[in-house]
């Protein structure tokens, strides 16, 4: 039987404890954070791209997309301000994609920008397809259609415009869009993407530049180039003069 002495010493006996039996590593939720941290990578060239951009594009469309919506409103168009149709995305994944019911000033394509910032789209990639479309490479049942091959449009986003869409205007024969959308598959990039957004663009000031001047030389008469103070008159009596 011990003695309250000896169970004194025998409980001091052990070394003091100290901050690492006391601890062992750190807690739970913060090797929980440098877990995530360690595993966290930076998004892509191209997503930074879209995002930053697109944010941009949608900040300063959404006044006029605004107005457009008002005023289609206004007009009560059958089945709503809004087109809602399907379409495929990135692995396959189908998403409705909401559109304004009107090609003025492509307000329709403008949009789609919120689809481009939340991921969805893309600024530049393949054409939006629906799921019934055999072209996405699966079959109505949203499973693959070839056996075990993953199609090239699964590892891609739909863009808000496209190779196909800036090449198809060139009425080449071989600028066909699928041909051109696969092309673009296999050798996207971040210039490719910068290049394209810059026809996307250009193209269209550039005919509608094209437009004015023929609507303004269409407008010009003999009239508009005579000196000032011509009258009709005077053209009559040189005639009857000679």
């Amino acid at each position: 039987m011990q003695t309250q002495g000896q169970r004194g010493s025998a409980r001091h006996s052990g070394p003091p404890p100290t901050r690492s039996t006391r601890r062992n590593g750190p807690p739970p939720a913060l090797s929980a954070v440098r877990a995530r941290v360690r595993q966290w990578e930076p998004p892509p060239a191209k997503r930074v791209l879209d995002l930053t951009l697109g944010s941009a594009l949608l900040t300063l469309a959404t006044p006029l997309l605004a107005a457009g919506a008002l005023a289609l409103a206004a007009r009560r168009p059958p089945g709503g301000v809004l087109t809602h149709s399907p379409r495929v995305g990135l692995d396959g994944h189908v998403f409705v994609l909401r559109s304004l019911r009107t090609r003025r000033l492509r307000l329709d394509l403008l949009s789609r920008l919120p689809y481009v910032v939340r991921g969805d789209l893309s600024l530049v990639g393949p054409e939006p397809l629906a799921p019934d479309d055999p072209r996405t490479g699966t079959d109505p049942a949203g499973t693959s259609a070839s056996s075990g091959a993953r199609h090239w449009r699964q590892e891609l986003k739909p863009g808000l415009t496209g190779l196909a869409q800036v090449r198809s205007r060139s009425g080449m024969p071989w600028d066909e869009p699928a041909l051109l959308d696969q092309h673009y598959a296999e050798h996207h990039g971040v210039r490719l993407d910068l290049a394209i957004l810059a026809s996307a663009v250009h193209t269209p000031l550039r005919e509608a530049a094209q437009g004015f001047a023929r609507r303004g030389k269409a407008r010009l008469s003999d009239t508009d180039h005579r000196l000032s103070g011509y009258s009709a008159a005077e053209e009559v009596g040189s005639v009857s003069t000679d």
